[in-house]
């Protein structure tokens, strides 16, 4: 199986978030989870000063791009590319040309690879996030994005939900 990479694709200016929940739709609608990992609009903190009041707020970093994490093939390519708001991949032609280690760093982008021991009917606990105290089943393991999908029980019924490796840790 090809190795995802980190792409840039160009938007229409101010649509970046559209095109962001755009394609997070279409990966949920034609189940490519495991093909288009991640939609970043990477987003810096700034202070302003405003009325001589200081405020923090987010601003985009690229204006205009929309970072995909990916596997590249004709099926990705074709999702991405005919996406509304979107002009294009960054590349000559219609070649994309992904980010280099050396180009993620600035962007606070680490490739960072969990070993685990965890397997499937595994009962872990999850020990950080929205999830933090819940005791969970490991039902699958997605070494690619780093995280596993858990069953909890929610409402009196087993709810599956995926959670990051270094949010869980086994019982």
């Amino acid at each position: 199986m090809a190795e995802a990479k980190w792409y840039v694709v160009h938007t229409y200016s101010g649509y970046e978030n559209k095109v962001k929940a755009n394609i997070d739709k279409t990966i949920e609608n034609r189940h490519l989870e495991e093909e288009i990992l991640e939609v970043r609009v990477p987003m810096q903190e700034v202070v302003e000063l405003k009325n001589g009041v200081q405020k923090a707020s987010q601003k985009k970093m690229f204006p205009g791009y929309v970072l995909i994490h990916m596997i590249m093939n004709d099926d990705t390519w074709y999702v991405v590319r005919n996406t509304r708001g979107v002009t294009g991949f960054v590349g000559p032609g219609s070649k994309p040309v992904p980010l280099t280690e050396e180009e993620m760093a600035p962007l606070g982008i680490k490739r960072e690879n969990i070993v685990v021991d965890f397997a499937d009917g595994d009962v872990v606990t999850v020990i950080a996030g929205a999830w933090e105290g819940t005791v969970g089943v490991v039902q699958s393991i997605n070494m690619q994005k780093q995280s596993l999908t858990i069953n909890v029980e929610l409402f009196g019924r087993e709810t599956p939900v995926e959670i990051s490796f270094a949010e869980v840790k086994k019982m």
